[in-house]
């Protein structure tokens, strides 16, 4: 809907018939166009509404709204009463079918719910001057055919110019190969709304799963998973298109890159081609890429040189002339023993040896050895490459004879002793494995083990076993013995002690066993693995004694003080300590506000926006430019037009109070503006505003460490607080701001004792003369008005409860009295969802009936830091059934019987606003819901991770409800 365009009578709903009038008129280019315009400023208590005709919603979820509207400035109308106005209040009204009347829905706020308020930037004094403003505002989620926008004007003069509605989507889009549909935006200005995507022909995914996501602005981001070109297809028009390769090229992987020519000695007849077929002879190996050369085998060695010693040989050749085109060349040699006449050769035995090794050679040299005496062979030096197993021809090869030479046999392997006498010994050794010819004799060789002079005896044998005499009795001697042919002596074998007995003694033994001092070495581990056992236990016993001392109870055994009584002491012994004080002692409380806040000039101010209502006026947001100092954005709460002196007085109570405190977990007033109109409190701006809203806003997006550091903040704030003897009162989420950086801050000081009563408003209830917010408030706070720093401590623990539920209300739907009375049952908040054991234990310990019990605000934060130090304490999750009655405990769970349908049941947690998600799914029936998962939600458009984890919890809950009334079957 757009009336900037419309030149007929729009003929929208009034009421009553004296406010809002249509009006033509022309636009800056002289158009004609139709406007609504009020301007009964001198009546008082107007309230006139204005009701658009009704708009199809189809499938939008959040709607834009578009003014552009002028504003008369109310100063500049002589001689009105204060009831003028220079904002007006934008509503809109949901329904399935055009139903509404000039008497239907009411006229109020609920039914007609309320998108904001709305301010110019600029209101003009005279009327030829007046300046277009130009505002927008988004509300949401909508869930039914259609709307009505509806706007309230409370006593202003004011023209609506154009009237724009209009939603936002994200376009269909070609992105990472893959097409996503057009996509309406979410519910909320910060919903990601997911969009699956396909990928386009001739595409394939790279990763799933296959998504956008779609911001509140209409505005792709967030790409997960991708898809790119199969193989054979290469990208064209800009990446929106997978084209084939053409003939003699190829793309053998899926990608982005472009198509190939076919690598060298391939070929290719058909279009996208994975791959170019390798010409005859010629062959890729299974590791070679598809992008490489098709390759042949090597030609034979060249130039073989062998080298003959006796039974060993020396192999040398030199490269193939032809490698094959490739550079993994290796070599095997293959060894055959040949007749005289060389007219059969067969494969060597396993005794020669190749050194390095008979096959993969990459070196052109070869040393065997252990080869028969007086024997022809013959060698084949093969030349291989990576892809000679794929050819059906063996590997070529360059041949050498060779004839073995005469050999000295090998050496003896092994020798034994037979017996032993106090001069002589016995003793046998088995023959060469190779003698190489027939064994003449063997010569031993023997001395005396250690004997300096180094001389050795040697005798002959012609078996192979000798007798030793003439030794010296308990001696050990070191032996040797080799072999002898007609070619020579071979090698000596390794030296072996033996020893001979004592005097008049003899043994038979075959091996002399040598003494070890195998009791002292024994002796001496045991000794070590004492000590060091020793060691270990007196360590761990240190630690744990230390462990005790450093604990609160070792410290009091150790120090006999009670730490509150140090506490306490400190408090009062501490120099120079700073102490609140209570603006309303002052005889004159503008001299409070003379010394606390700080005047600011008005020029220094400068007001940009409308974000709010308070109690006295508006809440803008703007900008303070000191002399001296940058430029920074700040919050202004304004003292409403008609005000009477003690509302001025209430009003900047508040700044007495605020400018007493310095800390960075306290909202830091600037200053007041109380020598111009409007009358201003200046503080700090808060870009996330509450800690409730903004909980909602993100439910389920923060860490437990987070949500962790967010209490320690708070704590912290009422520590300092509670230190200066104030005491709040009015403790709540909904008082706490946030920065931009998480970091919260304790707010509005003092306004909540001076409230009036307001039916519409359940928060604070009247009790014995002031209102008092009953679900944050301790019990002898609401029934003795006693209100204390413990009270406030109570009051910690429901902020702690909002916090860890997301902004969940204290008590649900329960009102104020059952809350009274549950609480004095001794009924407590069970523990939120996925919330840490540890953070419900203290919640409790905030909620202890007698307040002398409760913990300090100091222990408060020194158990946060304990936590956020020792992060795996905060993985032990509450049961719900921690610190609380069934009664209760049926508010948290409710029994799915009780619901008719599923939108009942999804009210009753707090999650009506997928009703319409669920039923356009299919999911019509508690049977059909119990089986949802998380994809499931997902799919449907539950995108939250909060919203998710509470249904399901709740799908959980109806699970095993149903296995509870099943029958039992026998």
């Amino acid at each position: 809907m757009d009336t900037k365009w419309v030149t007929s009578e729009l003929a929208w709903t009034t009421h009553p018939e004296t406010g809002w009038e249509e009006v033509s008129g022309y636009d800056e280019a002289m158009n004609p166009i139709r406007t609504y315009q009020v301007c009964n400023v001198r009546e008082a208590n107007q309230n006139n509404w204005l009701r658009t005709k009704f708009i199809q919603r189809q499938d939008v979820q959040r709607v834009y709204v578009e003014l552009k509207f002028t504003v008369r400035d109310c100063n500049s109308i002589p001689n009105i009463p204060g009831s003028c106005k220079e904002t007006f209040n934008l509503f809109y009204y949901e329904s399935d079918t055009d139903s509404a009347s000039a008497n239907s829905p009411f006229w109020m706020e609920n039914p007609y719910i309320k998108v904001d308020t709305i301010a110019p930037d600029e209101s003009f004094s005279k009327l030829e001057s007046g300046r277009v403003n130009t505002k927008v505002r988004s509300f949401g989620p909508l869930s039914k055919n259609g709307f009505y926008l509806a706007f309230q004007d409370l006593g202003a003069c004011m023209s609506l110019i154009s009237v724009r509605a209009f939603y936002k989507k994200c376009s269909n889009t070609i992105a990472g190969f893959a097409i996503f549909p057009e996509t309406l935006t979410g519910a909320e200005p910060t919903s990601l709304v997911i969009a699956p995507g396909t990928c386009i022909p001739n595409a394939v995914e790279v990763s799933v799963p296959l998504k956008l996501y779609c911001n509140g602005d209409g505005e792709w981001m967030v790409p997960v998973g991708a898809c790119t070109c199969a193989a054979g297809y290469e990208p064209t028009m800009k990446d929106t298109q997978c084209q084939a390769c053409g003939p003699g090229t190829f793309k053998s992987k899926q990608g982005e890159g472009p198509c190939s020519p076919c690598p060298p000695n391939s070929r290719t007849t058909s279009g996208a081609a994975m791959v170019c077929t390798c010409r005859n002879g010629f062959f890729r190996a299974d590791t070679d890429p598809a992008d490489s050369a098709c390759t042949s085998v090597p030609s034979a060695p060249r130039n073989v040189i062998s080298n003959v010693n006796e039974t060993s040989l020396v192999l040398e050749w030199s490269e193939p002339q032809d490698t094959g085109g490739r550079d993994d060349l290796l070599y095997n040699v293959i060894c055959k023993k040949c007749s005289v006449e060389r007219r059969l050769c067969t494969r060597c035995d396993d005794n020669v040896e190749f050194v390095p090794r008979q096959l993969g050679l990459t070196e052109r040299r070869i040393y065997i050895s252990n080869l028969m005496a007086h024997t022809q062979y013959t060698f084949e030096i093969q030349a291989v490459n990576g892809i000679s197993n794929k050819s059906p021809y063996p590997p070529h090869f360059a041949s050498v004879n060779i004839t073995t030479n005469q050999a000295a046999p090998s050496a003896v392997p092994t020798m034994h002793l037979h017996s032993s006498t106090g001069n002589s010994m016995t003793l046998s050794w088995t023959p060469p494995e190779r003698p190489n010819g027939i064994i003449l004799d063997y010569e031993i060789k023997y001395s005396e083990k250690g004997q300096s002079d180094g001389i050795a005896n040697t005798v002959t044998s012609q078996k192979n076993s000798v007798r030793l005499d003439g030794l010296k009795a308990n001696a050990r001697y070191m032996v040797q013995v080799r072999a002898r042919t007609v070619a020579g002596y071979g090698r000596y074998s390794l030296p072996t002690e033996f020893q001979t007995t004592a005097e008049g003694g003899s043994t038979s033994k075959t091996f002399q066993e040598l003494p070890l001092i195998v009791g002292s070495a024994t002796a001496g581990l045991v000794f070590v693995i004492v000590v060091v056992v020793i060691a270990i236990v007196c360590f761990r016993k240190g630690m744990v004694t230390e462990h005790l001392l450093s604990s609160p109870l070792g410290r009091k055994q150790r120090n006999n003080t009670d730490p509150e009584y140090t506490e306490k002491l400190q408090q009062y012994v501490t120099p120079g300590m700073k102490v609140y004080i209570d603006p309303f002692t002052y005889e004159d409380p503008n001299e409070a506000v003379r010394e606390f806040a700080k005047e600011i000039d008005i020029s220094c101010v400068k007001i940009e926006e409308v974000i709010g209502a308070g109690e006295f006026g508006e809440v803008c947001r703007g900008r303070l430019k000191l002399p001296g100092r940058r430029e920074i954005f700040v919050a202004i709460k304004t003292l409403k037009v008609g005000y009477t002196e003690r509302q001025r007085r209430d009003f900047l109570s508040e700044a007495s109070i605020m400018g007493q405190f310095d800390h960075p977990n306290i909202i830091h007033l600037e200053g007041v503006v109380t020598k111009s109109r409007p009358v201003m409190i200046i503080t700090e701006f808060m870009e996330n505003c509450a800690l409730d809203s903004f909980l909602r806003l993100n439910d389920g997006q923060f860490t437990v460490i987070q949500l962790v550091g967010m209490m320690r903040g708070i704590a912290a704030g009422m520590k300092y607080l509670s230190e200066m003897n104030y005491v709040h009162r009015d403790l709540a989420a909904r008082n706490i701001l946030v920065n931009s950086n998480l970091v919260c801050k304790v707010s509005d000081f003092g306004l909540s004792r001076f409230l009036e009563d307001d039916p519409a408003d359940p928060t604070y209830t009247s009790s014995l003369g002031g209102k008092i917010p009953i679900r944050w408030t301790a019990p002898e706070a609401i029934a003795y008005r006693k209100f204390t720093s413990a009270s406030d401590v109570w009051s910690y623990g429901i902020v702690m409860w909002e916090v860890m539920s997301y902004g969940e209300r204290p008590y649900w739907d329960m009102s104020n009295q059952d809350v009274i009375n549950a609480v004095e049952q001794d009924y407590r908040l069970p523990p939120p969802m996925d919330c840490p054991t540890a953070l419900h234990q203290l919640m409790l310990d905030c909620w202890v009936r007698d307040r002398n019990l409760r913990p300090k605000f100091a222990q408060i934060v020194n158990t946060l830091d304990k936590l956020i130090r020792n992060a795996a304490s905060l993985k032990v999750i509450a049961s719900v059934q921690s610190g609380i009655s069934q009664p209760l405990l049926d508010r948290t769970v409710p029994d799915y019987t009780t619901f008719t349908t599923v939108g009942d049941w999804l009210d009753a947690i707090k999650m009506g606003r997928y009703k319409e998600n669920f039923v356009n799914a299919g999911f019509a029936s508690f049977d059909l819901v119990a089986q949802m998962t998380a994809e499931d939600l997902l799919r449907i458009g539950v995108t939250l991770a909060g919203h998710q984890k509470k249904i399901l919890s709740s799908i959980q809950d109806m699970r095993l409800q149903m296995n509870q009334t099943l029958p039992v079957q026998v």
